[in-house]
C-alpha cells in the first residue's frame, strides 16, 4: 500500500487541476468501478507492464491507501500478457469519482463528459490516452484517432478539436461492433497533437513521445490539400426554399448549381439533414 505524494494537488479530483482531469478522463475511459455489499468495491486500471509509469503517477495523486500488483496470464491477443493493476478500494475515493461521472459497472455507452467544470484539453488527452492512438500511419501521415462506445464522448471530441483544428468531424457508429471510430490526419493531427501534450503534461510517455514526433511533419508538395465541406446552416436552406429554383440560388448563396439541386431535392422529399440551430 502507498500513501499521496506530498506535493500531490490538495483536493482529490479537482477537475481544473490538469493532472486530475487528465487522471479523471483516463479512469472514465479504461478504469472499472465495481461494488458489493457492505459498501465494499474498488476503482481499478489495469495496463501493459510498459506504462506502469502511470500507475504510479495515479497513486502518488491519490490521498488514499491504494496497490499496485502485477500478473501474467494468456489472452486473446497473448499467449502471456504481463501487466500491472492499480487498485483504490476506499469508499470515499469511490463516492467522488462516482458522482463525478465513472458509473460502476459496465459504462463505455453511459459515459460523458464531466458535468463540472474541468481542464478540457487534459480531460481529452486522458481520454485519448486510455481509448486512442497517436502516431503515423504506413504511409508515414500523422494521425490522432478515439475509439469510444459513448455518443456524448465522441461527440465531445469532434465539438472539442473542432475549436482547436477547425477540421470537423460527423460521428457514426460502426455496423461491424457499434463503436464510433474518430479520426484527424495530417494538420489537423498535428495541431491537435501538439495541443494535447504540450511540455511537462501528464500522459503516457510513449504516447507524448508519439505525438512530439508529428510536429516534424510537412505536407509534401506534391500532396494535394483537401478543401473542407461547406456544410449549409438554416439560414441557407431557408433561402434556397424560398428561392426555389437551383440555378438562382447557386448565384445568391455562391455554391455551385449541382450543390443547390441536390440539397434542395433533400429539403423537399424530407431526406435531410436539416441543419442544426
Amino acid at each position: 500500500m502507498a500513501d499521496q505524494d506530498p506535493s500531490a494537488p490538495a483536493r482529490f479530483m479537482d477537475l481544473q487541476v490538469p493532472c486530475y482531469a487528465y487522471m479523471f478522463g483516463f479512469l472514465q475511459a479504461d478504469g472499472h468501478l465495481s461494488q458489493q455489499s457492505r459498501q465494499r468495491g474498488q476503482l481499478a486500471l489495469e495496463l501493459n507492464t510498459r506504462d506502469i509509469g502511470l500507475l504510479h503517477d495515479f497513486q502518488r495523486l491519490t490521498p488514499f491507501n491504494s496497490s499496485i500488483t502485477e500478473r501474467t496470464r494468456a489472452t486473446n491477443f497473448a499467449a502471456s500478457s504481463h501487466t500491472a493493476i492499480w487498485a483504490l478500494s476506499a469508499l470515499e475515493a469511490r463516492t467522488i469519482v462516482n458522482e463525478l461521472g465513472i458509473p460502476y459497472g459496465r459504462k463505455s455507452k453511459t459515459i460523458t463528459p464531466p458535468r463540472v467544470d474541468f481542464s478540457r484539453r487534459d480531460y481529452v488527452r486522458g481520454v485519448i490516452d486510455a481509448d486512442g492512438s497517436v502516431g503515423h500511419t504506413g504511409k508515414g501521415f500523422p494521425f490522432v484517432s478515439l475509439t469510444t462506445a459513448s455518443t456524448a464522448i465522441g461527440a465531445y471530441l469532434c465539438h472539442y478539436a473542432k475549436k482547436v483544428t477547425g477540421a470537423e468531424r460527423t460521428i457514426k457508429r460502426n455496423a461491424r461492433d457499434g463503436f464510433y471510430n474518430i479520426l484527424y490526419t495530417n494538420e489537423a493531427a498535428v495541431e491537435l497533437a501538439s495541443h494535447l501534450y504540450y511540455d511537462g503534461c501528464l500522459a503516457l510517455e510513449r504516447k507524448k513521445t508519439s505525438a512530439d514526433s508529428l510536429s516534424t511533419w510537412i505536407r509534401p508538395a506534391d500532396m494535394p490539400k483537401m478543401t473542407p465541406r461547406h456544410r449549409w446552416t438554416l439560414p441557407e436552406d431557408l433561402k434556397l426554399l424560398d428561392i426555389g429554383d437551383a440555378a438562382a440560388a447557386a448565384v445568391e448563396l455562391g455554391r455551385t448549381e449541382s450543390g443547390c439541386r441536390q440539397r434542395l431535392t433533400r429539403l423537399r422529399t424530407g431526406g435531410g439533414p436539416w441543419p442544426r440551430h
